[in-house]
């Protein structure tokens, strides 16, 4: 019996040395940085460690949490392309130019989450501890893998970035942006060289300011690195249709002054070789005038090939052979 007892106890030695083991021990991948926090049931909730990307297991303490959060890039996608989508979701942004026709912006943001120790336990307390829903209407916590990370970035950080662009947008006409634009009110069409050079006005206003925007909505400077990659301004559908429609006019207009004036050159022409053959005429009469028997050679020159003789009115003849 006291080799069962002993058995038992070895047994149950060995099971908690597993769940210490188990649950006492962290690591984290080289792409997540883990904020840790006792979790025992003489522990408090506080802040333990934190662990570097990269760490190898760790003792981290008796049923102790660690909040994983990325340590790589991130990168948000502005488009309507699921093709072209990260983890961030499927986004088309609309936002109306100064002059009111709503254009959509697609781009990408590039950002990073700030690894500084005290700052990340900063983020923690603030963020890590609340739940954002996510896409099923599930209650997720920023640090529940990627699904949780983009519950807290579309509630915590998408409409700062839906606002700066809005701001950025507002302060340029349609045409300013998309040249075509210029087709909806008649006005005169820029150079696609000006509109690439206000995109990159746009894209330069947006990265001067949305990092400033962002850390002071979140309270810290918790999210750093950020940069914007404006790839173009879309037109909604019925827009694009309208100054297609437009362009199709314009052009027939086009076609047709230049019909016109194509007709005034050819009117031109045959008034001005009109004219040429009258003073032809005027001059060779003047000729004629001063030179009688130019006359008859003219006559004798304009003979067809093969006739000999040209005795119009006269039974002598005249040789026009030239023997």
């Amino acid at each position: 019996m006291a080799k069962s007892l002993i058995g038992v106890l070895l047994a149950a030695l060995i099971g908690l040395a597993l769940i210490t083991y188990t649950t006492g021990f962290t690591s984290t991948d080289a792409g997540v940085v883990a904020v840790v926090r006792d979790g025992g049931p003489l522990d408090e909730s506080g802040i333990r460690q934190i662990l570097n990307p990269a760490t190898g297991p760790t003792w981290t303490g008796f049923m102790s949490t660690a909040h994983t959060y990325p340590a790589q890039q991130r990168i948000y996608t502005i488009t309507s392309d699921p093709k072209r989508a990260t983890t961030l979701g499927v986004d088309e942004v609309v936002v109306p130019s100064g002059d009111g026709v709503n254009v959509g912006v697609e781009g990408t943001f590039y950002f990073t989450l700030n690894l500084d120790h005290a700052t990340l336990k900063a983020f923690d307390d603030r963020y890590g501890t609340r739940t954002y829903i996510g896409d099923d209407d599930d209650m997720l916590y920023a640090w529940d893998g990627d699904e949780g990370w983009s519950a807290f970035f579309s509630q915590a950080v998408r409409p700062v970035i839906y606002n700066t662009l809005r701001v950025q947008i507002g302060a340029m006409r349609c045409e300013e942006l998309v040249p075509t634009c210029a087709f909806l009110n008649g006005a005169e069409i820029p150079e696609p060289s000006t509109g690439l050079a206000n995109l990159a006005r746009v894209q330069t206003g947006v990265n001067a300011s949305l990092e400033r925007e962002i850390q002071s909505m979140l309270g810290g400077p918790y999210l750093t690195g950020f940069r914007f990659n404006l790839v173009r301004i879309t037109l909604p559908g019925e827009v694009q249709q309208s100054i297609t429609k437009a362009q199709g006019a314009q052009a027939d207009i086009r076609q047709a002054e230049a019909r016109a004036e194509q007709a005034k050159i050819d009117g031109r022409a045959l008034v001005t070789g009109a004219e040429a053959e009258a003073d032809a005429n005027r001059a060779r009469q003047k000729g004629y005038e001063a030179c009688p028997a130019c006359v008859e050679i003219d006559k004798i020159s304009a003979l067809p090939d093969g006739i000999t003789v040209y005795a119009p009115g006269n039974p002598q003849g005249v040789d026009a052979s030239g023997k």
